[in-house]
């Protein structure tokens, strides 16, 4: 897949692909064969209260090689880019060249290309996002944001709808006005080893179902349970894919074959949208194709 030899030893791995790509098997390989501490950049392994459900790696792969920024943030603690970005800037002090891995292609944006400094949302807007985009979807959010910001953003993605929706009524100024006035990046791309994972659509939608199928025989069902009673689909930590799906079941809404069936489409959509970003963000970076 990737001769290791061309790795520069002193410089980080930066290793992007979209969900079930096969990233955080490589990432071991590279860090056992080269030395290097593995880091996540992924929104949602880094909470605790997931592990099953967002493929963390398992206790076995923790042993192999250090792991950091794994199952870190509690379920109700705020967590965000920014908030990732200052913890990678940690882990690059002590660690200046670890395997930096996941498929959440706005932590890698905000490494190599910078992130603008937005002031918090205020609660009473985020309130007031939450319920309009609960009781209107995402259209009437989008229809109220600037020509610029809408250009951008992943309009099919609703939390960076509502996030756009929510800077532009708490600052009065777009969010892509805000990201024009970026300061500069902590790792440029030049300075780091940049893979990017590229399977083919078939065979990843076959692993996705696979690796689902796989996740319910190892416990997620069990693991949503445990989340049930703290369950509110508006929170970030709340998003792990399959999790709506799965509570539905619980709560008798759907059958499970039908809960299974839908989580996987889902998957394939978010899959699809990542190796969309994949390809217009890292056209630049190292492809991999996974066997």
């Amino acid at each position: 897949m990737i001769d290791f030899q061309t790795l520069a030893p002193d410089r980080p791995v930066l290793l992007a692909g979209p969900t079930a790509s096969g990233k955080s098997a490589l990432a071991l390989q590279i860090a056992r064969a080269q030395g290097r501490v593995i880091v996540n950049a992924d929104a949602l392994q880094v909470y605790a209260c997931w592990r099953i459900l967002t493929a963390r790696p398992s206790p076995e792969d923790e042993a192999a090689a250090p792991h950091l920024l794994y199952g870190t943030v509690a379920w109700n603690q705020p967590w965000s880019v920014g908030h990732w970005l200052r913890a990678i800037k940690q882990v690059l002090a002590s660690h200046p060249a670890p395997v930096i891995v996941g498929g959440t292609g706005l932590y890698f944006a905000a490494l190599t290309d910078g992130l603008a400094e937005i002031p918090q949302t205020p609660p009473d807007v985020r309130a007031r996002a939450d319920a309009r985009l609960k009781a209107e979807g995402t259209a009437g959010l989008l229809a109220e944001l600037d020509d610029e910001t809408a250009a951008r953003i992943d309009s099919l993605n609703p939390v960076r709808v509502q996030r756009a929706w929510e800077v532009l009524h708490a600052t009065g100024k777009g969010l892509a006005a805000w990201q024009d006035q970026t300061g500069p990046a902590l790792l440029s791309v030049d300075r780091a080893n940049c893979l990017v994972l590229r399977p083919d659509p078939v065979w990843l939608g076959a692993r996705i179902d696979r690796r689902f199928d796989a996740m319910i025989a190892a416990g997620a069902l069990d693991e949503v349970r445990a989340n049930l009673d703290r369950w509110s689909p508006d929170l970030p930590s709340m998003k792990a894919h399959g999790a709506p799906e799965l509570v539905a079941h619980l709560r008798a809404h759907m059958t499970l074959p039908e809960a299974i069936g839908r989580a996987k489409i889902l998957t394939r959509q978010y899959a699809k949208r990542q190796r969309s970003w994949f390809r217009s963000r890292m056209s630049g970076w190292q492809t991999i194709i996974p066997e």
